[in-house]
């Protein structure tokens, strides 16, 4: 089994430590406990850290080396049994995520969208937009990234290269494609930043859906009707793995003509949505992260609470539209710009 691609020397010589100074859930006195912390961590020692992290991924982009901070600190979790949400709960999702096989090939054409495993939202794959589009959907190419959250690293090693294989073998190869658009954060985050450091080969070419939205843009400028309203984006962690895609998403908020207003917790300082803690039945903290988030929201001004994340539309829609915002996903919203 392949380590973390780490470089422990790195992390000898960091003078900020922004990996765990930065961290919105955990404090320390200073650069020097935060360092002493961070340095068990490498040697594969107990800290704090592990037991008291969130799992949001933020040190992952916090790191100034990209020196996978965060799939090395999961990787401990689960070496010294510290696993964030009860074990019971672990081994229930892991039952209930796991590889069917029960998948078939299927002949796809046009652009392949991943629809992970959310079938309810293949209906978003429609108009113009997605104009001749294959979907593909099903545990049988569940990307797994979700394990990050549970300290289950192994589980990722021995799922991803299968159900990456079985991308190829049942849609793509025959059919002579290789790009693949990801609609979620989450499996373009997993063919590109967890694959690269954890080793694992990915023979097609993943796409983020921003960057496929933006360029059809271009292609129907002709059809956008600015929108001119004020949205609040709530980031998902798993956009902490590619924060270079936040640079597309503002241009096709800028494209639509809606404005992403300026919140005290977007961008770098996103916070969880508040479903994570949840899971890890840190009920009073997942509490706290859904008031903080909407309370944030409606000082802006916004009308929309635009998601990409289906698990932060799931955790955050009927409170926020409670509030008077209305809940969307980012392709749902460029379709309305779109006269769809």
């Amino acid at each position: 089994m392949q380590p973390i691609q780490y470089n422990p020397d790195l992390c000898i010589h960091c003078e900020t430590v922004d990996c765990l100074m930065k961290c919105q859930y955990i404090s320390f006195t200073g650069t020097e406990e935060a360092k002493t912390e961070k340095l068990k961590i490498n040697g594969g020692e107990e800290s704090r850290v592990l037991r008291e992290c969130l799992t949001c991924y933020a040190c992952q982009e916090y790191c100034p080396f990209d020196n996978n901070p965060f799939y090395l600190l999961v990787e401990r979790q689960e070496a010294l049994g510290i696993l964030p949400a009860p074990r019971p709960v672990v081994e229930e999702q892991l039952r209930m995520m796991a590889p069917k096989g029960r998948i078939t090939p299927q002949a796809v054409s046009g652009v392949v969208v991943d629809m992970c495993a959310f079938p309810m939202l293949t209906g978003c794959i429609r108009g113009k937009l997605f104009e001749g589009a294959t979907t593909i959907v099903g545990t049988d190419i569940f990307c797994n990234i979700m394990w990050l959250h549970f300290a289950k690293n192994s589980t990722i090693r021995e799922r991803v290269p299968r159900i990456i294989d079985n991308i190829m073998h049942f849609y793509l190869k025959d059919s002579n494609i290789r790009e693949l658009i990801c609609f979620h954060d989450e499996c373009y985050g997993t063919y590109t930043s967890v694959a690269d450091a954890y080793g694992i080969d990915v023979p097609f070419t993943p796409v983020h859906q921003f960057d496929y939205i933006s360029g059809r843009l271009n292609e129907l400028q002709d059809r956008i009707k600015p929108l001119n309203v004020k949205i609040a984006y709530q980031r998902p962690c798993s956009n902490r793995l590619v924060p270079h895609t936040d640079k597309a998403l503002d241009e096709i908020f800028e494209k639509i003509g809606a404005e992403r207003v300026p919140r005290t917790y977007d961008r770098e300082t996103a916070l969880c949505c508040g479903g994570v803690p949840r899971a890890h039945q840190r009920d009073e903290l997942a509490d706290e992260l859904v008031e903080k988030n909407i309370d944030d929201m409606i000082r802006t001004g916004a009308t929309y609470c635009v998601f990409n994340c289906p698990f932060c539309m799931a955790t955050l829609a009927h409170e926020v539209a409670e509030r008077g915002l209305m809940p969307i996903l980012v392709s749902d919203l460029v379709q309305i710009a779109l006269g769809e």
